[in-house]
């Protein structure tokens, strides 16, 4: 008889258990036998498995070695390749490209790996994730709108962002306090807007909304002076959130253009 896992608050667990969003989350991946697919904590596998019946074979990434051994014991290792580690000190290209990656992602650590993940982004076809939903819509918002940030403008740079659907708390064991939201992330071949250094262009995305309520004239002025931003028809007086992905990766470009 197969022990029963208490979810753990310090890797953030709360496992999806309702069958129905699992049929749609796998719809929307769409997964076809090939597909390579690495699923990031596959916890108690309710996925795993609606993943397995479309592609046969999948790698997983676990952290908590109890969930390890449970997924070892339930799937053949023809079928599943379980890695015990830690996503986030994960180096995909050992697995090869053209990567897909899925999962339910702890909330507590959801920035982070996206993060990650946009460092390793030529390696990718797709990602699909369950994330709060609060952390998607801050992901796919519209300049001006108020969930915008430099996590929208960071990932806008690399990554198509769709908000797929919402799942409300009663779909996972034990229930989260917020509502969820599926994502799809799919990495630009090469931005539509290219930084000449990405570096600067973070910098610069940084300082932007270091204080949301600070004028790119004050958020800016280490850097450049408010005549420069005019003539990059620029509103000295603007702040951050009101900028698209376009108008940081000019500033970002000026600066490291004045630099040679």
């Amino acid at each position: 008889m197969q022990a029963i896992h208490i979810p753990r608050k310090r890797f953030g667990q709360n496992f999806l258990e309702d069958p129905g969003v699992v049929r749609e989350i796998v719809a929307a991946i769409s997964p076809r036998r090939g597909d390579r697919i690495i699923e990031i904590g596959p916890g108690a596998g309710s996925l795993t498995a609606a993943l397995l019946e479309h592609v046969g074979h999948l790698d997983a990434i676990e952290i908590d070695r109890d969930l390890v051994r449970s997924l070892r014991a339930r799937f053949p290792s023809a079928t599943l390749n379980v890695h015990q580690g830690d996503a986030l000190k994960t180096d995909f290209s050992p697995f090869g490209a053209d990567l897909r990656i899925v999962g339910n992602l702890p909330y507590n650590i959801s920035t982070p790996i996206l993060f990650q993940l946009t460092a390793q982004a030529g390696l990718l076809r797709d990602c699909h994730f369950m994330l709060q939903r609060e952390v998607v819509e801050r992901m796919s918002a519209e300049a001006g709108s108020p969930a915008y940030g430099r996590l929208s403008v960071m990932l806008q740079y690399r990554w198509i962002i769709q908000s797929l659907f919402h799942v409300p708390p009663t779909a996972f064991h034990p229930q989260p306090k917020v509502w969820s939201s599926v994502v799809r992330m799919m990495p630009y071949a090469t931005p539509p807007h290219r930084a000449s250094d990405e570096g600067a262009f973070a910098d610069v995305v940084s300082r932007a909304f270091g204080q949301r309520r600070k004028t790119l004239r004050n958020a800016l002025k280490d850097l450049l002076e408010a005549r420069e931003l005019e003539q990059l028809r620029i509103e000295p007086g603007a702040r951050g959130e009101t900028l698209g992905v376009e108008q940081f990766v000019r500033i970002a470009n000026y600066l490291q253009a004045r630099q040679r």
